[in-house]
């Protein structure tokens, strides 16, 4: 009688092949997991595995860390291999539209793109930020989650996020300037009165020794189109003086009553602003200029 065999046949256990997670994105960039077999998987692979038919009929766009996409051709490979869990935005159209969303150069497969896919797409909290479509010369229109943007009109559309405000009505500053205050570790404040939106320096610090306080909140009123239009005059409180004279500081003598406070205003104007390249981070050089040269 003889031994069964000691080792099983070559071919009876195969090693199993290794998958890769790829998550797949809709236009609302609702996420689910597919798993694929190839390590370099073209982008037709990838299509037909997130059940896209016919692939041709198809776009796929890589969703890169930083938020910006890269379309992805259908006989373009793309290696899965050490770069974690890969997003990608499947979306059936036969071209793209491209936009601007905090200043980075977007691609999408649709005309139409809604308020939450544009916040989901820089990865930002939906429910504590908003997200604006830039109106050069006029006033930056809201869109809510629900709303659909039409992408195919000429010209190529802008959008900037920023946290929502509710304490003092829906204010909003673009993300560089959020980004400049809080880097300078300054404390401010959005307020409204009316139609008049402003944001609030608070305990701004002053020129050691030269002035009646060691420290001043500063107001700085932002018009219709900000950041495409300039800022113009600043306001201090409490009132400022020069010391040791205990005298106020040339063209400071008129007053602004906003939101319950008398500010003092330093009338003190820029004709050179620079749309898309100055914010609040040159108007805060002009405040700290002013009060070194009082």
């Amino acid at each position: 009688m003889s031994k069964p065999d000691e080792h099983p046949p070559e071919n009876s256990k195969r090693p199993k092949l290794d998958s890769f997670e790829v998550k797949i994105g809709d236009e609302n960039l609702n996420f689910r997991t597919v798993e694929i077999d190839d390590p370099k998987p073209t982008g037709r692979q990838i299509l037909k595995a997130a059940g896209a038919h016919p692939v041709e009929e198809f776009i796929a766009s890589v969703l890169l860390p930083d938020g910006t996409l890269e379309d992805l051709r259908l006989d373009e490979l793309y290696d899965l291999r050490d770069r974690g869990v890969e997003k990608v935005i499947v979306i059936r159209s036969d071209r793209s539209f491209r936009f601007l969303i905090d200043g980075k150069d977007q691609e999408w497969g649709k005309p139409m793109i809604s308020g939450l896919a544009l916040k989901r797409l820089v990865g930002v909290n939906p429910a504590t930020h908003d997200v604006y479509q830039e109106v050069r010369g006029g006033d930056d229109i809201l869109i809510r989650d629900t709303d659909l943007v039409d992408l195919s009109k000429p010209g190529v559309e802008k959008f900037f996020t920023a946290i929502a405000q509710t304490t003092e009505g829906l204010t909003a500053l673009p993300p560089r300037d959020v980004a400049y205050l809080e880097g300078r570790g300054l404390k401010y404040q959005i307020v409204q009165e009316g139609a008049q939106r402003a944001v609030i320096l608070h305990a701004f610090p002053l020129p050691a020794g030269k002035f009646d306080a060691a420290e001043v909140d500063v107001l700085i009123q932002l018009p219709p189109g900000y950041p495409d239009c300039a800022p113009d005059m600043f306001y201090c409180l409490p009132w400022l003086k020069l010391m040791p004279a205990c005298t106020e500081p040339r063209a400071t003598e008129a007053r602004l009553q906003f939101c319950g406070q008398v500010w003092q205003r330093w009338s003190r104007h820029n004709n050179e602003w620079r749309p898309g390249v100055d914010g609040l981070h040159t108007m805060v050089k002009r405040v700290e200029r002013a009060f070194e040269a009082a």
